[in-house]
């Protein structure tokens, strides 16, 4: 009988210290209260800041988007147009002025709406932005030229996740807006269909 009691009581301790342990390093580091972002070494104080934000409640409804291309920033609003979360995200590997033509590596700048979404994307998961407009193909047809499009708000190349936050360190995309696998999970979830998507030189 006491043998059995002393394993008992040993087995609680072991319990109470892993738990005690699990507890520690959940708080320390964050998780799920913010979002897995990896390595932020060599980054902005302000991008890590932003990187290290809590996550958004499980209910929130992101109803618009701003990206701030000169800023490598997107701020998420709600319906009520109340800014809910800043990401910082890096862009196309030309990104000075508005997406012309397929191949030119530019971020578009307009406004465009969410018009998609996969979860299945060789990037993790995505979310596509409805560029090309009406207005976007005429000009490319103008110059005997394609517009372009596949054009995503998504996370990193499929096994490559975990680059994380270090994927900020410049532009790469061809043209797409990039953020951390976390980012996009909290984005895929809680973005609302056809969602305002406006892009800022």
């Amino acid at each position: 009988m006491k043998k059995k009691t002393a394993s008992v009581l040993f087995g609680s301790v072991i319990f109470l210290l892993i738990g005690g342990v699990y507890v520690f390093f959940k708080h320390e580091s964050g998780t799920p209260e913010s979002l897995s972002i990896g390595n932020t070494a060599g980054l902005s104080a302000r991008q890590q800041n932003l990187l290290r934000q809590p996550a958004l409640p499980a209910d929130s409804e992101i109803a618009k988007l701003v990206v701030r291309k000169a800023d490598r920033e997107m701020d998420a609003y709600d319906a009520q147009g109340r800014l809910l979360k800043t990401y910082p995200v890096a862009l196309g590997f030309n990104p000075v002025g508005h997406k012309q033509f397929e191949g030119d590596g530019k971020t578009p700048e307009g406004r465009y709406t969410i018009n998609d979404r996969n979860p299945n994307s060789g990037y993790h998961k995505n979310l596509g932005v409805s560029y090309p407009n009406d207005a976007d193909r005429a000009y490319a047809a103008a110059q005997g030229k394609s517009a372009g499009g596949d054009i995503k708000i998504h996370g990193m190349r499929n096994g490559m996740g975990s680059i994380g936050a270090q994927h900020l360190h410049r532009d790469w995309t061809h043209g797409c807006i990039a953020v951390t696998d976390g980012e996009i999970d909290e984005l895929y979830a809680l973005v609302k269909p056809q969602a305002e998507i406006e892009i800022l030189p």
